[in-house]
């Protein structure tokens, strides 16, 4: 049966990281730039703000040219968290977008964080528009940091912490609050085929990436009480101390798994 948690492996990832995916791919010659602004919007209909020469919002396809003199290695995502700001660039603007927003894309000598915006039309139907606004970075910005971890390393903290976390899950009967979670839990040790990243990365990447970015959408909803549900402040530190490392390690497998080095 379909629930909430284990549809949320159908929900789109982490806008930022598939940004990054496909115009990392982009960049090392593995995809077309005519796909890329599609790939990354799907249904949504993307803009950019204060991107370099533009003066007003621009479709996505018209931003992607101002970064066609970087490399893969010029684009990177950062996922921070307070009191883990690991790959920004130092503090400044963009540091502090970042971190309330959880997702951002480094690229050379720019940052680009996604903001939803909600509309309502003159019918009274609702619908969002994704505007990602551009930062410039200081001319001294440090690199990328050093101490994210690769892909092998990432996957088995992500293992070790998958495991950490059920296990204290059930020790706290889950099933009072969020009995979808187990089903979603477990199947995310029987991820698929991993077809969400671009062409050029390897297996492992691909691998980390699947099971990342459908944990990422189940981490969202375990953060947050059942409608209905019988959960008191006490049980509620107990449920998000106990989600706190994998949520941090699924962070981490997402970078890692969008950063990887590419082949051709």
């Amino acid at each position: 049966m379909s629930t909430p948690a284990t549809g949320a492996a159908t929900l789109t990832p982490r806008r930022s990281s598939r940004f990054v995916a496909w115009v990392r791919a982009w960049r090392a010659g593995l995809v077309p730039y005519d796909e890329v602004a599609d790939a990354i919007a799907g249904d949504e209909e993307h803009l950019v703000a204060d991107a370099p020469g533009t003066w007003t919002d621009v479709p996505l396809s018209a931003a992607l040219p101002t970064l066609a003199k970087l490399s893969p290695d010029d684009i990177r995502l950062v996922l921070p968290a307070p009191g883990d700001p690991r790959g920004l660039p130092g503090p400044g603007d963009f540091a502090g977008a970042a971190l309330v927003t959880g997702e951002a894309v480094v690229a050379g000598g720019l940052g680009l964080i996604p903001q939803v915006r909600m509309h309502t039309s003159g019918s009274g139907d609702c619908f969002e528009t994704v505007l990602w606004r551009v930062y410039p970075l200081p001319a001294n910005a440090p690199a990328a940091s050093l101490s994210l971890p690769g892909a092998a390393e990432a996957e088995a903290e992500l293992a070790a912490a998958l495991a950490e976390t059920t296990a204290a899950l059930t020790r706290l009967d889950v099933a009072q609050w969020r009995p979808e979670l187990a089903g979603a839990l477990a199947a995310l040790r029987r991820p698929d085929g991993a077809t969400d990243l671009p062409p050029g990365f390897d297996p492992r990447a691909r691998r980390l990436f699947a099971r990342a970015a459908v944990l990422d959408r189940v981490l969202a909803l375990a953060g947050h009480a059942a409608p209905g549900g019988a959960i008191n402040n006490y049980e509620a530190q107990q449920r998000d101390a106990a989600l706190r490392p994998l949520t941090a390690a699924c962070r981490q497998a997402l970078v890692a798994a969008c950063n990887a080095p590419l082949r051709p």
